[in-house]
C-alpha cells in the first residue's frame, strides 16, 4: 500500500495553485454532483452517461484489487446486474470503464486532455459520452494503487438520476490529497472500541479517503501499562485481521506502543522487550509504528540507571533519554525492516508553542525522519492557524503531524455529550506546513463518523473546505433519505468544549438563532420544534447504520423529551396569550414533567471514562424553558423564580487552596469548583443569600473532574438564621429545613426544598475526614416574596 510515483504518458503537472474544487453547471446535464472530499479540480465535460444493466470493466494485472472489488460493489449497488471484467475492451456493452494506472495506454487514451496529477494517491477521471448519452467510456486512472481506489470512491458519488434510470455525470476530475497523512488515532481514555467497531471504522475511512489509523487506546493494557508483555493469541488474531482489512481499504494501520510510564531508557532489556513487541507487529504485516510519550512525567526517572546515564530529571534530560530510544528504533529497527515507514512519536510537550530545553534537544538531535505529533496550542485548541503550525514546525525542526483532540469526549467537560459539530476553526493552508492530521475520536465509534467525515474533507483539500457543505454531506452519508432530521440532531449536539469555560464551538446555533428571533416576534420556532419532536423517529427509520443508532440512542430519547418540553412551553405561552389560566397551568406542568424526565437520561455506563446526564441543546433549551416559567409565574401573579445564590457571599469550613475557594461554586461557571481541605469530618459549604427569601429548589452540580470523589451522602439545609456549629445541632434547630441526599450529586442534582431562608448549606455526613467539592450550587427562589 506504500505510495509510489508512476511515470505518465500524459506528463502534465497540475498547477500548484489548483486548490479549490470547481463545481461547474452545464445546461444540458444539470449541476456537477457534490463530491466529498472536495476534489482539487472537477468540471463538466459533457452529457451524463446512461447506466444500463451491463457494464464492461477493463482491468489488468496492474489494476489494484481493492479498487476493482470496490468498483464491482458500487456498480451492483447502482443496479448493474452484469459486470464483465476483461483485459481489453470488446465494445460489447454501452458502458466501458477502464480502471488501473493512469499511464496504461487505454486509460491514457480515454483520459484524453484530462490532467493527471504527479502526486502520490492522485487520480484522473474522464466520463465521455458518445451517441448522445447512450454509449460512453469512464476512465479511472491512478498514480498508484491508492489513487485507483480513490478514483472509484469518487465515481461512487457521480451517479445521478432516479433509482430506475441512473446516470454517471459527464465530468473530468484531477485530484490528489493536500496532506500526506489523514485519519484517526484511537488515543482516548476509557472503554476502547470493540473489534467490530474498528472493522467498521476502517471501511468508513476508505469511503472518505482517509489513509491512516493509529492504534493507541489508552486503556489497552498491552499498549501502555503492560507494554513489555506479548499479546495473547486471540488479541494477535484480531490485530492481524485489522491489518489486512485496513490494507484492503488503503488505510495504513499504525501500531502505537506507549512505554513512557515505566520504561528504563538506558536498559538494554527494556529496549529488547520493545523490539520484540514491534517485531511481533511487523510479522503481522504492520509497517507503520508510533511511540507516544505523552501524559508522562519528566520530573522523575523510572530507574536509577537513567539518572546516571542522562542526568537529573528535567526537560533536557528527559528529551535526551527519549531521543536515544527513538533514534535507536528508527535507525536500528525500522531502517532494517523493508517497507517500514518513518517512526512517529508524541512528545511529552505536545500542546504549546513555548521553546524549552526539551524541544531544543528534540529539534537538534532527533533523527530527521521521525514524525513529531502536536495537538495545537493546547490539548484542545480553539483554533489552529497557519502561523501556529509554522511556529510548531520550527520548534520541532520538521513539519509537525497534528493530533487533533476532536471529537474525543473522554474528559469531564464533555461528560454526557456527543460531539457532532463539523470541523472548524482550522485555517486553510495548513497543508503547506503539516505532515498530516489525525482526529482523536469519541468512545462512541459510529457517532464519531460525523466529525471524522468533515475532518477527512478538510485534510484532503483544506483550501476548498466548507464546513456547512461538508456537514450536510455527512448527514447524507448516514441518511440519503432524511439528512435534514440528522442535521437538526447534529445542531442539538454542536457544542465542542475545551478544558476551560469557553467552548470552541457553541451549542445549538440554529436553534439558538430561532429562539432569539422568537422572542422578537418570529413565529418559525413552532415549526422547528415540531421537526425536533419528529426527528428521533425519522432518524431511526432512515439511518441504516445500526451502530450509529445505538451510539445515539440515549441522545435521541432525550431529544424527544426536550422537544416535547419546548412544545409544551410554547403551548403555555399560547394559553397565557389567550388568558386561559387552566390551560397555561396544565401545559406548564406537562413541560416540567417532560424536562424532568429528559434530565434523568444518562450516558451509557462504562462507555466513557466520565459519565453524566445526557446533554441536548443545553444553554438554549433550558434557558428557553426558564423564561417560559418566569412568564407563567408572572401571569399567575407570582414573582418569577431566579437563581438567588449566584455572586452571593459563600464560605466553607476550610480551603484546599486559594484557587478553590467557596466562591467558585456561585460564580456561574460550571468548569471550576470549590474544595475544602479534606482534613475535617463532616465538612460544609454555604451561601448567604443576603436576605430571607422563599426557596423552592436547589441544584447541586458535581465538580468537573473525571477522578474526583463524588459528593454523596449529604444534607442540604436552609435556615433564616446562621447555622450552629455541628450538623446534629442544625438538624434539631427550629426553622431549619433539611433534605438528606444519599445518591451522588449529578450535574445537576435537583432538590425540592421549600423554605423561607437566608442561608443554604451543603453538609457531608461522613465519619472520616473528606473533601467537599462542587462546581456550582444554584438556589432558586422568589427574593421579593417572603
Amino acid at each position: 500500500m506504500r505510495s509510489r510515483t508512476v511515470p505518465f504518458l500524459v506528463s502534465v503537472t497540475l498547477a500548484l495553485t489548483m486548490a479549490a474544487a470547481t463545481q461547474v453547471q452545464a445546461a444540458e446535464s444539470g449541476p456537477v454532483p457534490q463530491v466529498t472530499p472536495a476534489p482539487q479540480d472537477i468540471r463538466r465535460s459533457g452529457p451524463d452517461i446512461v447506466v444500463g444493466s451491463q457494464v464492461e470493466v477493463v482491468a489488468t494485472a496492474a489494476t489494484d484489487p481493492a479498487a476493482l472489488s470496490l468498483l464491482d460493489s458500487v456498480l451492483r449497488q447502482q443496479g448493474v446486474r452484469s459486470v464483465n471484467v476483461r483485459a481489453n475492451a470488446s465494445g460489447s456493452t454501452p458502458l466501458t470503464i477502464h480502471l488501473g494506472p493512469a499511464d496504461r495506454p487505454d486509460i491514457a487514451s480515454a483520459l484524453g486532455r484530462t490532467l493527471v496529477p504527479q502526486h502520490p494517491e492522485g487520480s484522473a477521471i474522464a466520463v465521455t459520452s458518445r451517441h448522445g448519452s447512450l454509449v460512453g467510456t469512464v476512465a479511472l486512472g491512478g498514480t498508484d494503487p491508492a489513487g485507483q481506489y480513490y478514483a472509484v470512491q469518487t465515481l461512487r458519488q457521480l451517479f445521478v438520476g432516479s433509482p430506475y434510470r441512473r446516470h454517471i455525470a459527464g465530468v473530468t476530475i484531477s485530484d490528489y490529497p493536500a496532506m500526506p497523512l489523514r485519519g484517526t488515532i484511537e488515543g482516548f481514555y476509557g472503554s476502547p472500541w470493540t473489534h467490530q467497531e474498528r472493522l467498521d471504522q476502517l471501511a468508513f475511512y476508505g469511503d472518505v479517503k482517509a489513509n491512516t489509523y493509529i492504534y493507541a487506546p489508552k486503556d489497552d493494557p498491552y499498549h501502555r501499562d503492560r507494554w513489555r508483555d506479548p499479546y495473547p493469541q486471540a488479541k494477535l488474531a484480531e490485530l492481524d485481521q485489522l491489518v489486512d482489512v485496513a490494507a484492503s481499504h488503503h488505510v495504513r494501520f499504525t501500531y502505537a506502543i506507549s512505554p513512557g510510564t515505566s520504561i528504563c531508557y538506558s536498559s538494554q532489556s527494556d529496549r529488547a522487550a520493545l523490539t520484540r513487541k514491534l517485531q511481533a507487529m511487523y510479522d503481522l504485516g504492520v509497517r507503520a509504528f508510533s511511540i507516544p510519550l505523552d501524559d508522562i512525567s519528566y520530573t522523575r526517572w523510572n530507574c536509577t540507571a537513567d539518572q546516571t546515564t542522562y542526568g537529573s530529571p528535567g526537560r533536557a534530560a528527559a528529551a535526551r533519554a527519549q531521543v536515544s530510544l527513538l533514534n535507536d528504533v528508527q535507525r536500528n529497527f525500522l531502517a532494517t525492516h523493508p517497507g517500514s515507514y518513518p517512526l512517529q512519536m508524541v512528545p511529552t510537550e505536545y500542546g504549546d508553542l513555548t521553546d524549552t530545553a526539551y524541544k531544543q534537544v528534540i529539534r537538534t538531535t532527533l533523527d530527521p525522519a521521525v514524525l513529531v505529533m502536536w495537538t495545537g496550542t493546547d490539548v484542545i485548541p480553539p483554533s489552529i492557524t497557519v502561523a501556529q503550525a509554522r511556529s510548531a514546525s520550527q520548534l520541532f525542526g520538521r513539519n509537525v503531524f497534528v493530533w487533533d483532540n476532536y471529537p474525543v469526549n473522554d474528559y469531564a467537560q464533555a461528560a454526557g455529550r456527543l460531539l457532532l459539530a463539523p470541523y472548524d476553526h482550522r485555517e486553510a493552508g495548513l497543508s503547506d506546513h503539516l505532515a498530516g492530521i489525525v482526529a482523536n475520536p469519541m468512545n462512541q465509534a459510529a457517532a464519531s463518523k460525523v466529525a471524522i467525515f468533515t475532518m477527512a474533507d478538510f485534510m484532503w483539500n483544506d483550501r476548498a473546505y466548507n464546513r456547512d457543505v461538508s456537514w450536510t454531506q455527512a448527514a447524507k452519508y448516514l441518511s440519503a433519505a432524511n439528512p435534514d432530521a440528522l442535521l437538526l440532531f447534529f445542531d442539538l449536539n454542536h457544542l465542542a468544549p475545551t478544558f476551560g469555560p469557553q467552548p470552541w464551538q457553541p451549542q445549538a446555533p440554529a436553534l439558538r438563532a430561532l429562539v432569539d428571533s422568537f422572542w422578537a416576534g418570529d413565529p418559525r420556532l413552532r415549526a422547528y420544534v415540531q421537526r425536533m419532536t419528529q426527528a428521533p423517529t425519522a432518524i431511526r427509520a432512515s439511518v441504516s447504520d445500526k451502530a450509529f443508532l445505538s451510539d445515539a440512542s440515549n441522545w435521541l430519547d432525550a431529544t424527544e423529551l426536550w422537544a416535547g418540553a419546548m412544545n409544551s412551553g410554547l403551548n403555555t405561552l399560547d394559553a397565557i396569550a389567550a388568558g386561559d389560566r387552566a390551560a397555561a397551568a396544565q401545559a406548564r406542568r406537562r413541560m416540567d414533567t417532560q424536562a424532568s424526565a429528559a434530565g434523568k437520561i444518562r450516558s451509557v455506563p462504562g462507555e466513557n471514562r466520565v459519565e453524566g446526564v445526557v446533554q441536548i441543546g443545553d444553554g438554549v433549551i433550558d434557558v428557553f424553558l426558564d423564561r417560559v416559567r418566569a412568564k407563567h409565574d408572572e401571569f399567575s401573579g407570582q414573582i418569577p423564580l431566579t437563581n438567588l445564590s449566584q455572586g452571593k457571599q459563600a464560605t466553607q469550613i476550610s480551603d484546599y487552596a486559594p484557587e478553590y475557594t467557596a466562591a467558585r461554586s456561585v460564580d456561574g461557571n460550571l468548569s471550576d469548583f470549590s474544595t475544602t481541605s479534606g482534613a475535617e469530618v463532616q465538612p460544609w459549604w454555604q451561601v448567604d443569600l443576603g436576605a430571607v427569601a422563599n426557596i423552592e429548589t436547589i441544584r447541586v452540580y458535581n465538580r468537573v473532574d473525571c477522578c474526583a470523589e463524588r459528593v454523596r451522602n449529604y444534607y442540604v439545609l436552609a435556615s433564616p438564621t446562621p447555622f450552629p456549629a455541628t450538623l446534629s445541632q442544625a438538624l434539631t434547630t427550629p426553622g431549619v429545613v433539611s433534605h438528606l441526599e444519599t445518591a451522588q450529586a449529578e450535574r445537576p442534582t435537583t432538590i425540592n426544598l421549600p423554605a423561607s431562608a437566608r442561608y443554604v448549606r451543603v453538609w457531608l455526613t461522613t465519619s472520616t475526614p473528606q473533601e467537599l467539592n462542587m462546581a456550582e450550587v444554584q438556589v432558586f427562589g422568589r427574593s421579593g416574596d417572603t
